[in-house]
């Protein structure tokens, strides 16, 4: 998670940074992993704001794959199990 990033998605409505005890979340702050929607990262992508996305997987080419697979909404049960 990039500082850029959280300020980002703060300005469009979603405030990651912010702790909610309530629901046991800390907040996020720069170096945290935090999954988020394809959508999402796409919007940020364009906005020159998106943090990189990290992978267990050592081939990055299969993961963009499945990630491109899944962000069309073709997954299929290789995709979702790479995805995890």
């Amino acid at each position: 998670m990039t500082s850029a990033f959280v300020e980002f998605s703060k300005s469009r409505g979603n405030d990651l940074s912010t702790p909610l005890p309530k629901f046991g979340f800390p907040g996020l702050k720069p170096g945290d992993r935090w999954c988020l929607c394809a959508p999402r990262w796409q919007e940020a992508f364009e906005a020159n704001q998106a943090p990189e996305a990290a992978s267990d997987h050592s081939d990055r080419a299969l993961f963009a794959r499945a990630l491109d697979q899944f962000y069309r909404g073709q997954p299929d049960g290789r995709t979702l199990e790479l995805l995890r």
